[in-house]
């Protein structure tokens, strides 16, 4: 029996202790990968999206077949299109939603610098700069630990389209990460690899 295909057998008969062991298996990496999508709307938190997308699996887990590796792909998948309904809505509607620096400006509150610090995680911002696809890619399989075929399922595309994106987006990560190394000054990370990102794309 394929790995995974067992307890997925059980979940779609509604059996709480195999949803559990889903979830323990992929909610937290979920989380993570939401974080790192280019079009996360900034109205809603990652967890509200990974949740939303736990509940619509359990409602269409009836339609699912597949294993363990493929459970994971379709639940991204899922989560992966609620971000995107969610960010056109957002579009669509004109807003511009604050988040916890903007709140704080508003409301000339004292610096709290807990965000900046979770802010400025290096992987996270270098992901982001990324060009979309090789961005997303990169965060299936680097970031939260996804093998090739879940996440050419989480992304809609091809394996060979994912291999390809994956490939180039890691020779654009290590070039761009060998400049910075080999730089006596230290520019704002961000904005340097912004910079080298656009002149290379």
């Amino acid at each position: 029996m394929r790995e995974g295909a067992e307890v997925v057998a059980r979940a779609r008969t509604g059996d709480e202790s195999a949803w559990a062991e889903l979830y323990a298996d992929h909610a937290e990496r979920l989380v993570v990968w939401l974080q790192h999508l280019h079009q996360l709307d900034a109205a809603v938190d990652a967890e509200d999206i990974a949740a939303e997308a736990w509940l619509t699996a359990a409602r269409r887990i009836a339609d699912f077949s597949g294993d363990g590796n493929d459970f994971a792909g379709w639940l991204f998948g899922i989560a992966r299109n609620i971000s995107r309904n969610r960010y056109r809505t957002t579009r669509s509607r004109g807003t511009a939603p604050l988040g916890p620096r903007g709140i704080e400006d508003l409301g000339g509150c004292i610096d709290d610098h807990a965000g900046t610090v979770v802010g400025d995680d290096l992987a996270r911002r270098l992901v982001g700069v990324l060009p979309e696809r090789e961005g997303q890619v990169i965060a299936c399989i680097d970031v939260v630990g996804l093998d090739v075929a879940a996440t050419s399922r989480a992304l809609g595309l091809s394996p060979g389209t994912v291999r390809v994106a994956h490939h180039r987006g890691l020779r654009r990560l290590r070039r761009l990460l060998g400049r910075r190394s080999r730089s006596g000054s230290r520019p704002d990370p961000v904005a340097d690899v912004t910079l080298r990102v656009t002149r290379e794309m």
